[in-house]
């Protein structure tokens, strides 16, 4: 058995009698009953994961994941394949819009390489893990081979247990690889059913021009390729991405180790996507970090019953949202074991009657 089989059998259901405990401690504080909203549901599902009615995060990670697409030489973006290269290399020093919110989040950034055009060398905070040089080019068949989908799904898996093992309790998903807006409509439109028109955005800010011959590609690539929506890994393999495979990988590995996941934006979301068809238990360990400005990420978000925390037209993927969240999903975490309850404040609780 491999180590993707063994993955999807053992993991769990969350610990739903932790969930109940978590909202009656919520209900026992020095506030009205669900007066924190969704921060009440934060916490009580971080309990509820983490199997601890008192959890505490200690040390964050979010998990970058980087890879190039051949399906770029359609010219469906603004930015040439280098671009990847280079800004794996400005991860690396701490210089790009990820690094700053996770710097402000207290978390670590880990660069996952799993499939950059590009041989780097060993370096602080980079994860070298390669399946292959990038996809190949989708509107000529098969983005990957099966097997090249499930190495990239098993390197995600690794990244989140070697996360876990070195202590990270809350782990995020981030990406970076040109094209990858297409890969992820793609995915999208193999798993719902919808136009490819419908769930297709302007990525890193196309003209209207390029958005058509992208819609008409993932339109070929789909036609070409036949993905088949039952089998998550064959269209994972046909249409997707190997840092898309990467994110599901994580995201399964974080729901094995019972630790939670918080997903970006609509790249991230892909690889959430596949997770959860691969298994659905995994959803219970994922939160969405935000509503991308990208137009199928409602559609997919749907797709797996989650609901945003943030709506900030966010668009450039990284992690950013993720980053974000981290923060809302701490101060619940804190909520939940730091403040006082009505008797240990000696506080009146509401009158019944």
């Amino acid at each position: 058995m491999g180590k993707l089989e063994e993955i999807l059998k053992d993991i769990r259901p969350i610990d739903q009698d932790l969930y109940r405990k978590a909202q009656e401690r919520l209900d026992s504080l020095t506030k009205p009953k669900g007066s924190l909203g969704r921060l009440e549901e934060l916490a009580r599902r971080y309990a509820a994961i983490t199997g601890t009615l008192l959890p505490r995060i200690a040390r964050k990670h979010i998990l970058l994941f980087a890879a190039d697409h051949g399906v770029v030489e359609e010219g469906v973006s603004l930015y040439p394949r280098e671009v990847t290269t280079q800004m794996v290399f400005n991860f690396l020093r701490g210089g790009a819009a990820i690094n700053v919110l996770a710097r402000q989040a207290g978390a670590e950034v880990v660069v996952v390489d799993v499939g950059v055009a590009f041989d780097f060398p060993e370096a602080p905070g980079l994860r070298r893990a390669k399946v292959a040089y990038g996809t190949e080019n989708m509107v000529k068949g098969p983005a990957m081979s099966r097997q090249s989908a499930v190495a990239a799904l098993e390197a995600g898996i690794q990244a989140a247990e070697a996360a876990v093992e070195q202590g990270a309790d809350l782990l995020a998903t981030g990406d970076m690889g040109i094209g990858n807006t297409t890969a992820s409509s793609a995915l999208l439109a193999a798993f719902s059913g919808l136009p490819a028109a419908v769930v297709t955005g302007k990525g890193t800010g196309i003209p209207d021009a390029i958005w058509r011959k992208k819609v008409l590609v993932i339109e070929q690539a789909l036609r070409v390729n036949s993905p088949d929506p039952r089998d998550p890994i064959d269209v994972l393999s046909k249409v997707g991405g190997l840092e898309i495979a990467g994110i599901a990988g994580a995201a399964l590995g974080g729901a094995f180790r019972r630790v939670p996941v918080i997903l970006d934006g609509f790249i991230s979301g892909a690889g959430g996507l596949v997770a959860t068809r691969l298994q659905p238990l995994a959803g219970q360990y994922l939160f969405a970090s935000h509503l991308s400005f990208e137009p199928g990420h409602k559609e997919l978000l749907k797709l797996m019953n989650q609901k945003p925390l943030l709506n900030l037209d966010l668009r450039l993927g990284e992690g950013t949202g993720a980053a974000l969240a981290m923060n809302l999903i701490e101060a619940s975490v804190r909520i939940l074991t730091e403040m006082a309850t009505f008797e240990e404040a000696g506080v009146s609780q509401e009158v019944s009657g």
